[in-house]
């Protein structure tokens, strides 16, 4: 059994599978996962996956080094392209991060050993055995969302936060039913 929320398609099956709540540690994947969760605000998850790859390319794959050469000229065409959000706010946002991110890679080495952190570096599992009991945030979210917004990020409230530590394998929300399980509990974070 998977867990339910994936059964949606071949591409959130996938995801849920081969990604979704695997420790993350990947710098550049980390600012990915955290730019499309910014994305996502007020959107679903199944929209961001289709516009992934797209997101990708009009992004530079989340270089975080080539997003601080982005100017207005940029930001037009990214308002512009259809294949992406063309929401200007968070486009600018993505930007500003990028900096924000940069500046914490320079003062912790990684963003990987900063955003750890929240979770005294390893994994927290929920233990869930029904959707119902997946929280929307939580006293590590909030912290991490309190700390990311006074180091000037945007688009990074306690909800999205959260989102973002579960696909980037800080929690482990399967449940406990899901094949995934056990094979995530297994990795050391």
């Amino acid at each position: 059994m998977r867990c339910p929320w994936a059964e949606s398609s071949k591409l959130m099956i996938d995801y849920h599978d081969l990604e979704w709540g695997r420790p993350l540690h990947d710098d550049q994947k980390l600012f990915e996962l955290l730019t499309l969760e910014g994305f996502q605000a007020g959107l679903s998850w199944s929209i961001i996956l289709n516009k992934r790859e797209e997101f990708r390319k009009a992004f530079d794959y989340f270089n975080p080094i080539i997003l601080l050469k982005y100017k207005q000229d940029k930001i037009r065409i990214l308002t512009e392209n259809k294949n992406i959000i063309r929401n200007r706010k968070k486009i600018e946002a993505t930007i500003n991060n990028a900096e924000r991110f940069m500046e914490i890679k320079k003062e912790f080495g990684s963003f990987d050993l900063f955003i750890w952190k929240f979770v005294n570096g390893k994994q927290i599992d929920h233990e869930l055995e029904n959707m119902h009991q997946i929280p929307v945030k939580t006293k590590e979210s909030e912290a991490m969302s309190k700390l990311l917004k006074a180091r000037g990020f945007k688009f990074v409230g306690p909800t999205i936060c959260y989102s973002f530590m579960q696909a980037a394998g800080l929690v482990n929300d399967h449940l406990i039913s899901c094949f995934c399980y056990d094979q995530i509990k297994d990795i050391k974070s």
